[in-house]
């Protein structure tokens, strides 16, 4: 039996590895998904490569762009004729570099996506689900909202906030029955984590892989397909 028969999603950063997985996997168990990116060539992309007309619609938004994303809840719930399930992915990583190295710009960019973005896909998403009495929130935090390190003092600090914004936003619905989880995946095999170890090692970054991958219990990174099955 499929899990998410009858079911709508809304997946935000959906071109990304951790988004694209997702998808794949929310129509395998049957739902139908609104796929959110601000790409629209890498859009298309996406819409070939799964080839499912009927259960898959794209929609184009920066997730920091209040009224697009405000569009693209509209959109889903025009297309489908509902929303059941917020999944709010989008992120960046940003510049990694010492603290005191940084400009402004470079410590505020990953808020606005990380902290706005999610702020944003909620803002619009829960009237509805509170409405209807139920919904399911699912927000990407990462395990560096939870610990810190060093030369990724915005993308960290910015992560920690997601956490708190989903326990902020877990309390204020769980009355109207609509849930509000944060997931919080290590190193995963992707281009976020490629970009990471590139600009925190550029003259050696397979070093700091394997540095990394020694710090990880099954000494290896994750893959989008085991946070998808999350």
């Amino acid at each position: 039996m499929q899990r998410l028969a009858n079911k709508v999603a809304m997946v935000t950063g959906a071109t990304g590895g951790i988004g694209e997985a997702t998808i794949r996997r929310f129509l395998d168990e049957g739902a139908s998904v609104m796929a959110v990116g601000r790409s629209a060539a890498k859009l298309e992309q996406l819409k070939q490569a799964i080839a499912n007309e009927k259960q898959l619609a794209v929609h184009v938004a920066d997730a920091t762009d209040e009224t697009a994303t405000q569009a693209s809840v509209e959109a889903t719930l025009a297309k489908f004729g509902g929303l059941d399930i917020l999944f709010a992915n989008a992120g960046t990583e940003g510049a990694s570099k010492p603290l005191d190295s940084m400009t402004a710009d470079e410590f505020r960019a990953p808020f606005e996506t990380n902290v706005l973005g999610v702020w944003l896909s909620l803002k619009y998403a829960l009237p509805h689900f509170r409405e209807q009495g139920s919904g399911a929130v699912i927000v990407t935090a990462s395990t560096a909202g939870l610990i810190g390190f060093p030369g990724l003092s915005n993308y960290v600090s910015s992560k920690h906030a997601v956490i708190g914004l989903v326990k902020c936003a877990a309390l204020e619905v769980a009355e109207f029955g609509v849930r509000v989880n944060a997931i919080a995946p290590g190193p995963i095999d992707n281009r976020m984590i490629h970009s990471l170890t590139d600009q925190l090692a550029p003259d050696d970054p397979r070093a700091l892989e394997a540095q990394l991958k020694e710090m990880i219990p099954l000494h290896r990174y994750g893959v989008n397909d085991e946070v998808a099955a999350m």
